[in-house]
């Protein structure tokens, strides 16, 4: 019983952030059912809880509703991925030229003190971390370049890509190379926004070809060993 009070603690964010981990390590494939009750059982918490965590995963697109039949992991479609990337492609070289001329000295500093903790968790093969960190170097470049409409864009494609690479990147690797984004640093400290800008588009090219769109669902996934022991 005291277990159980623990953890009705855990709100509805813990319990979406857990699940997309799990995603984002390959722990959870595309396609796997989310049982209401197994995840209540796992988190010790009531089915309202779980149903608002699954809405927020929902409006996030890591999670698919569908009527009658239950939440399932989002099995992004190819064109899916390409609409990603083309919106990528032509918003993210053009923050990293405008934020190449406006980066302070502080913030290239802050940058480059990211990009060691970057690399540290690509060394240590802690995926999740990559992942995560990866991202926030995008929206890092987002943050310099001063403009709250394309980091709120930049925000939501970082999230979709990452899950993307969760499900379809090949296992041990974050398909986001910390040396690409290293060259990028180097291009914002030269305040050279037109380098920075043709470096970020060949990233965002080379992100997109390791993916891998053909790969299948897995099999059934024992929901309450996977998050009750976390």
């Amino acid at each position: 019983m005291h277990i159980i009070d623990i953890a009705e603690e855990i709100d509805e964010e813990t319990i979406v952030d857990r699940i997309f981990e799990a995603v984002v390590e390959q722990r959870l494939p595309a396609g796997t059912k989310l049982s209401e009750q197994a995840l209540c059982e796992a988190f010790g918490v009531g089915r309202m809880r779980i149903r608002r965590a699954l809405l927020l995963l929902a409006s996030r697109e890591v999670v698919d509703l569908h009527p009658n039949k239950g939440a399932y992991i989002a099995s992004p479609t190819a064109e899916q991925a390409r609409e990603i990337f083309e919106a990528r492609m032509v918003l993210e070289p053009t923050i990293a030229t405008i934020a190449a001329g406006r980066a302070t000295p502080a913030e290239v500093a802050a940058l480059k003190s990211h990009l060691e903790a970057e690399s540290a968790a690509q060394i240590s093969g802690n995926r999740r971390d990559a992942i995560r960190l990866s991202g926030q170097f995008h929206i890092m470049l987002a943050q310099m370049a001063g403009n709250g409409v394309m980091l709120r864009m930049v925000k939501e494609l970082v999230t979709r890509t990452s899950l993307l690479i969760g499900i379809y990147g090949s296992a041990g690797v974050t398909n986001c190379r910390d040396d690409e984004h290293s060259l990028i640093a180097d291009a914002f400290a030269a305040g050279d926004g037109a380098k920075a800008a043709l470096l970020m588009q060949e990233h965002l090219e080379h992100i997109q070809s390791h993916l891998d769109l053909t790969a299948k669902s897995g099999g059934p996934v024992d929901l309450l060993q996977l998050f009750r022991k976390e």
